[in-house]
């Protein structure tokens, strides 16, 4: 075990390097974000929206940025929003894999409530399952995307034909998503592979229900999680079976997907109440066992419990990828621009959605310009 994964595991075993209290905050969106707009940053703002805003030609091209919202939460405060091409700060917007984060807080909280522990195998969750080889995956797998599984996570420009998400999601594997995940081959051993997958986030937003169903009946999202942080026009997409498809298909507005970034921002809690347990929230922005023992240069992103971190890590010559920004940056990142960016150094909250085509939205790029505008 490397020095990260012994940092991880001191860390939910006895909370001691976690804040044991909840951060003191005067501001809370309980109801809906505290207003005040950004002013004497005219240049900075103007940088910003001609990064962020530049779509080209026709609506569908999506040439250029497709940015539908963008929202920055500054001390706990609104000071920038802009919507564009009839979005709005009431509609809300497919998250894609950002829904990865919501799913991994999910098994967080059930963690919390001692409804399951991360070293679970997920058949202690999905009985069904027992006696299979999926029992050799356990919970912490499913959210450092280390199952083992042979996976495919190919999208539009791949082969439709051998991706597994998009069978999943659009495909034969529809109808019963968990049995589409848990019946694919293994490529490696659980615990000895690190493969970013769809499936591995599905399966742990399945097991995050099952446990949480124990103590918050049908629907267990909205009383443990959505309804605590004011996430009350949250909708997560279910297959005819009734597994959430937590790797992909979680909607919010941009204000509430801040909320989400903002129960991070002040470790794992919400006005005084402990939401995630002590030390996952910590544990969610380190560099995962999987990611560290396997990743590689050609992996984008390091990871943690399903968030993206700009981190270097050199055991595997992985640079940093966010150079301009404060190294304590972590993000949830979705197809085609979506992010929800916390820097807790600068007590700040950035949500971007968009539809982009060519190349999705640069979160340095990004929020190096945001920097200017808030600093």
């Amino acid at each position: 075990m490397n020095g990260r994964a012994l940092l991880v595991s001191s860390l939910l075993a006895t909370g001691a390097a976690a804040q044991s209290v909840c951060p003191a905050r005067d501001v809370w969106p309980d109801g809906d974000w505290q207003q005040q707009p950004v002013t004497g940053k005219d240049a900075a703002i103007a940088e910003l929206e001609s990064y962020a805003f530049t779509l080209e030609g026709e609506l569908y091209g999506r040439k250029g940025l497709h940015t539908n919202g963008l929202v920055v939460i500054h001390r706990g405060v609104l000071v920038y929003e802009r919507y564009a091409r009839g979005f709005s700060a009431d509609n809300r917007h497919l998250s894609w894999s950002v829904a990865k984060s919501v799913s991994s807080a999910l098994v967080g909280i059930a963690a919390r409530d001692g409804l399951l522990h991360p070293d679970d195998s997920v058949c202690a969750h999905l009985p069904e399952y027992e006696g299979t080889e999926a029992c050799g995956i356990t919970v912490k797998h499913a959210i450092t995307f280390a199952t083992g599984l042979d996976w495919v996570e190919d999208y539009e420009n791949g082969n439709y034909q051998t991706s597994s998400v998009l069978s999943m999601l659009f495909g034969v594997g529809s109808g019963d998503q968990l049995r589409h995940i848990l019946t694919h081959r293994f490529s490696a051993r659980p615990g000895q592979q690190w493969r970013y997958s769809t499936g591995d986030a599905a399966l742990a937003s399945a097991v995050a229900k099952r446990a949480l169903e124990k103590k918050y009946g049908a629907d267990p999202f909205w009383p443990a999680l959505f309804d605590v942080i004011g996430m009350r026009d949250v909708v997560v997409e279910q297959d005819v079976k009734g597994t959430p498809l937590g790797g992909s298909c979680v909607y919010a507005t941009p204000r509430e997907f801040a909320k989400f970034g903002y129960l991070f921002l002040n470790d794992g809690c919400w006005n005084g109440t402990r939401v995630l347990p002590e030390g996952w929230v910590a544990a969610s922005t380190t560099p995962s066992e999987a990611f560290v023992d396997f990743g590689t240069a050609a992996d984008q992103y390091p990871s943690g419990y399903s968030w993206w971190l700009g981190v270097p890590v050199p055991e595997r010559q992985v640079p940093s990828r966010w150079p301009d920004v404060p190294a304590d940056t972590f993000a949830a990142q979705g197809h085609w621009g979506q992010r929800i960016i916390v820097v807790p150094s600068e007590d700040l909250v950035v949500v971007r959605v968009g539809d982009d085509r060519e190349e999705p939205m640069n979160t340095n790029d990004l929020l190096k310009r945001v920097l200017e505008v808030v600093r």
